[in-house]
């Protein structure tokens, strides 16, 4: 595709066609009537055709002008919208909280429903961080990271003691009455949790009983929580996670601790915007909800 001619010619072009003086257009962007002139001709140049009639006192746009600038006004507009949405209003920046799309969808929304009712003032942008290499000090004004909260050059408060317990369907959950009773279902596994369903096992007095099970590995957690919910399998889960929700069920009640949890984290040597400040003591006065 034809490259696009530079932005400062098509902002000249459309100040200038919106007021019909070249003046005008100079004042409105800060800059001479002559460099408005001289961009104008340059764009023309670049498009091979007059936009504009030149009177002796006044301007008026030839038909490709006027075919043109709807389309144009449309574009700024979309880039407006689009800037506004992501980055706030001029002067003011959105709360930025990233953590993993699971605790996104089973723990923070609900959460952030309620803050947003409270504080409508206060924009917020959430992100999604999937990898441990997604999670870092640049971007965000807090994140919700898995793990042992020991991470250097950040202030960590613990989203409350760590559980893992066997989730399914509602309809599977008379199935188990011991985990014995899990032999020849289906185990979903998620990657990266230290304890996975071989230790949660072997805590429970069941060790070895995967191998007469079926497996099925997801990379993330959301899928495993997502294929219970539809009764393919069972899923190891962290007992916080589904507490929001209806589509799922302890299958044993038997919770096995972990040394790994999930931690409310900010920069430590950043002063936290006040805006930022009031998400964090919102977030941090509704964990024991």
């Amino acid at each position: 595709m034809k490259p696009l001619p530079p932005l400062l010619w098509l902002q000249a072009f459309e100040a200038a066609a919106r007021t019909l003086s070249f003046t005008a257009a100079g004042h409105e962007l800060g800059v001479t009537q002559a460099a408005i002139s001289q961009r104008i001709r340059l764009l023309e140049d670049r498009l091979g055709q007059r936009l504009f009639v030149r009177h002796p006192r006044s301007l008026s746009l030839t038909p490709a002008g006027q075919a043109w600038l709807p389309s144009l006004q449309d574009a700024f507009t979309r880039l407006a919208e689009g800037t506004r949405e992501v980055f706030g209003e001029p002067g003011e920046s959105p709360v930025t909280l990233r953590t993993t799309p699971v605790v996104q969808q089973n723990w923070l929304a609900p959460r952030v429903a309620a803050f947003r009712e409270a504080h409508s003032e206060i924009a917020l942008r959430l992100v999604s961080a999937i990898w441990p290499d997604d999670f870092g000090p640049e971007g965000a004004d807090l994140e919700i990271r898995y793990g042992r909260g020991d991470w250097p050059g950040v202030e960590a408060l613990s989203l409350g003691q760590a559980v893992m317990v066997p989730v399914c369907a509602p309809a599977l959950a008379e199935r188990f009455a011991t985990p014995a009773d899990l032999a020849g279902h289906t185990l979903l596994h998620a990657v990266g949790f230290a304890v996975g369903w071989p230790a949660w096992l072997e805590a429970v007095g069941a060790a070895g009983l995967e191998s007469r099970c079926a497996a099925l590995s997801c990379d993330n957690q959301m899928m495993t929580l997502a294929l219970a919910a539809r009764g393919a399998g069972i899923a190891l889960t962290h007992r916080r996670l589904i507490e929001e929700r209806d589509d799922l069920v302890v299958a044993l009640e038997l919770p096995v601790e972990s040394d790994e949890g999930f931690w409310l984290v900010r920069p430590a040597r950043r002063q936290p915007r006040p805006e930022a400040e009031r998400l964090w003591g919102w977030l941090a006065q509704g964990l024991d909800d």
